[in-house]
């Protein structure tokens, strides 16, 4: 059931309220008791629950797994760059020894 906020167009009080969508909407200030209680528009709140997209891509349980394995692979390649950038930095007008580089 949705909750739905209200607002009192006489005297400004303000309630949220459990209802039905079915159900008509209230127009009878509990504060005051004018006929002046109207709806509000507000956003709307969800939330994502089962085995869809968002448990299966983006919740962690295989992602999570997988972080692991793509550092391991990233490790090799990281030893690999300081080799290159050694030999690059003689190639260099000033050696590679400057703060330029």
């Amino acid at each position: 059931m949705p909750i739905y906020a209200y607002k009192c167009e006489s005297c400004g009080h303000a309630k949220d309220v459990l209802q039905k969508i079915s159900d008509t909407p209230l127009t009878h200030c509990p504060s005051c008791g004018a006929d002046a209680f109207r709806k509000q528009l507000t956003a709307a709140g969800f939330q994502l629950k089962g085995s869809g997209w968002y448990a299966t891509d983006f919740k962690g349980g295989a992602g999570a797994a997988a972080a692991p394995a793509a550092g391991a692979a990233a490790a090799p390649a990281a030893e690999s760059k300081p080799a290159e950038a050694a030999s690059a930095a003689p190639s260099t007008p000033c050696g590679g020894s400057c703060a330029c580089h």
